[in-house]
């Protein structure tokens, strides 16, 4: 009998711990019945706040709301997969409202940009042919610049209407834009860059363009613009081709991430365009035997053709059509032209001393380790994405001997917000960055 009392009294503070789990577990399983009652919201994973913070946020009259960057939870820290959801929700709010904004622009086949809050507008009118399928339900875009140049409106208007039949790719859109001027460098104007990236930005959307398959082409003065534009955006492209041109002042140094075709009549001697081509063809060997993995070129010299190139030259279109562009390559070289622009690549540069003519940046990466080769600006933003770098590991940025930054990089709306502002383009959005002062 005593053994039987004991075994029960021993069993008495067991059974006692047992009840006040169960009391506990189904006072927090209340609470959070409560919390879900009153304020979904809140109930929510702290991982998934940020984003349906955003998704408010985006809904929100752009007219009163404040900048994004004002906002605690666009500087949050993201997961991979929040990143990925803010990056779609950001940017098919893009998408909608260049749908709205620029529709007609396109169907009425008129570009026109009004610069800044004044009333100076760029206009660009162009035409284009949609050919073959779609792959995988998006379409190339070849650009093709016409000739012309210093010359009357008239002779300008004919080169474009030649242009416009001059080269039919297998698969893409073959589009011809009116030079806006009807000068020497028609195509080698600053705002020749900002309605090119305005075009290929409306036509990703429009005509659901894959934005890493754009191509940039042009004849005689055209080419002359293909080969000088070249360079200086070579991260739109995925290859240009020059057809009949003349470099002007343009150097190789920004191409090394694209495909490159020059196509020449041997007999081209105005303006040296025939030498030119041979000391370019020696001039991008050099570059590729110092750099294997970039410089992808074709030098095609016709020996016995002249400016007219009776159409040979449209070899270039399957040529360019291998290439595709990457985003983020494993190198960036990047010199700037007489037309200064603040982001190449996974790269932005701020201040004159940066985009002063000749100031060049090199920046490469391999694994988790990010090196500055040579860098003229005082200050450098690095942009990053996971497809370069594994973000939830550290970061490290070395210049010479000296670590410049190591440590975690955090994923945040607010960065790839700002990527997206600055090129609405959906492939070359970033979800980090750092900032570097030399």
């Amino acid at each position: 009998m005593s053994g039987f009392v004991e075994s029960v009294m021993g069993e008495l503070p067991r059974r006692e711990t047992k009840l006040k789990q169960v009391i506990v577990f189904f006072g927090v399983l209340l609470l959070c019945s409560l919390i879900l009652a009153l304020d979904p919201v809140w109930a929510m994973t702290v991982e998934t706040a940020p984003i349906e913070a955003l998704r408010q946020y985006l809904q929100e009259d752009p007219k009163h709301r404040p900048p994004l960057s004002e906002k605690h939870f666009a500087r949050q820290p993201l997961t991979k997969a929040e990143a990925e959801s803010a990056a779609e929700l950001l940017w098919n709010y893009h998408r909608e409202q260049i749908i709205a904004e620029r529709k007609k622009m396109i169907d009425d086949r008129v570009l026109t940009i009004r610069l800044g809050l004044g009333t100076l507008k760029l206009r660009m009118a162009f035409d284009y042919t949609i050919y073959g399928k779609p792959v995988d339900g998006m379409r190339s875009l070849y650009i093709s610049l016409h000739g012309g140049g210093a010359t009357s409106p008239e002779v300008n208007d004919q080169q474009w209407e030649n242009q416009k039949k001059l080269y039919q790719p297998d698969e893409g859109i073959y589009l011809a834009p009116r030079a806006p001027t009807n000068d020497y460098d028609l195509w080698h104007k600053p705002s020749i860059d900002l309605l090119l990236d305005y075009l290929i930005e409306s036509l990703i959307v429009l005509e659901n363009v894959n934005p890493n398959r754009v191509y940039l082409m042009g004849y005689s003065a055209g080419g002359g613009g293909s080969w000088k534009l070249a360079p200086r955006m070579a991260d739109r492209f995925a290859a240009v081709a020059t057809m009949a041109g003349h470099p002007d002042t343009a150097e190789p140094y920004g191409l090394r991430n694209i495909g490159f075709t020059i196509h020449m009549g041997g007999k081209d001697t105005a303006y040296n365009r025939n030498r030119l081509a041979e000391e370019w063809k020696h001039w991008l060997k050099e570059f590729q035997d110092a750099d294997p993995d970039g410089y992808k070129h074709w030098v095609q010299i016709y020996p016995e053709l002249g400016h007219w190139m009776n159409r040979e030259d449209k070899s270039a279109l399957p040529w360019m059509a291998q290439f595709t562009r990457d985003p983020f390559p494993a190198r960036v070289v990047w010199k700037q032209d007489n037309v200064p622009h603040r982001r190449f690549y996974w790269l932005k540069v701020s201040g004159p001393d940066a985009q002063r003519v000749g100031a060049m940046v090199i920046a490469s990466y391999v694994g988790q380790e990010i090196r500055i080769e040579h860098c003229d600006a005082r200050s450098l933003q690095i942009r990053l994405h996971d497809r370069m770098i594994d973000l939830d590991q550290p970061v490290r940025i070395v210049s010479d001997e000296e670590v410049l930054f190591e440590g975690i990089v955090p994923r945040t709306i607010e960065a790839i917000a700002t990527s997206l502002e600055e090129r609405k383009d959906p492939e070359s959005l970033c979800y980090a960055e750092v900032s570097l002062k030399f």
